[in-house]
């Protein structure tokens, strides 16, 4: 059987009583910790107006900052921004910022919302978050009217197809398609405009109107006489 130390409790009290054993030190008071205060708004926002202006190349990280950065009057150009400002929105891909950039080094212009989801096939959630800090300014002449829902793949669909459902396409530009996208199929839309030669205000006319499947179509049958 273990023994116990040879001073139990009661003979330690005992002692420390009549003063032959100095007193324990009392037990440190044991402090609750404390639960994180709620977050301020107003607070989340003016630590992120010193973020930007220590970095103005700060990437917004989430929704939350998205909404405190338009409460701070930040905008995005849609039509002239640069790669960084694209790269400062939440969930935004280096893919979307190139397509976007080379379109707009073709003269190509978006005009709401709608065109640039159909364009990135965007996630509504992620829109969301980007719409408060959107401006969507045309420059020129008005913007097209909006495009037909139904989209067409322009690396699959037939010569017929392509003549019935894409008439702003003249038939030497038709043909041109049709050879091209059998050297290579056409990856988006800043490719197809700059292979084909399309002006600006044509390429706006397609948005959200075709589509470019990976994978080449199926041989031409000749049409009959």
């Amino acid at each position: 059987m273990a023994r116990g130390h040879w001073l139990d409790p009661f003979a330690r009290r005992l002692l420390a009583a009549t003063g032959q054993l100095p007193p324990r030190p009392p037990a440190a008071p044991q402090i609750e910790p404390q639960p994180d205060p709620p977050n301020d708004p107003q607070i989340e926002r003016e630590l992120l107006a010193l973020r930007l202006r220590q970095r103005p190349d700060h990437r917004l990280r989430s929704g939350d900052e998205a909404q405190h950065a338009a409460a701070l009057g930040w905008r995005l150009d849609v039509n002239r921004a640069s790669a960084d400002d694209w790269l400062r929105l939440p969930g935004i891909q280096p893919g979307h910022v190139d397509l976007l950039l080379r379109l707009q080094q073709g003269g190509v212009q978006l005009s709401g919302l709608d065109d640039l989801q159909r364009l990135l096939d965007l996630p509504h959630g992620l829109l969301a978050q980007w719409e408060p800090l959107l401006l969507f300014r045309w420059y020129g002449d008005g913007p097209p009217a909006a495009a037909a829902p139904q989209r067409l793949d322009l690396n699959r669909s037939s010569a017929a197809q392509l003549e019935q459902q894409l008439p702003q396409l003249n038939a030497e530009r038709r043909a041109r398609l049709l050879r091209e996208r059998q050297r290579q199929p056409f990856q988006d839309l800043a490719d197809l405009q700059q292979r084909l030669q399309l002006p600006p205000a044509l390429v706006e006319e397609l948005i959200g109107r075709v589509r470019f499947g990976q994978g080449g179509a199926g041989p031409q049958l000749p049409r009959s006489a």
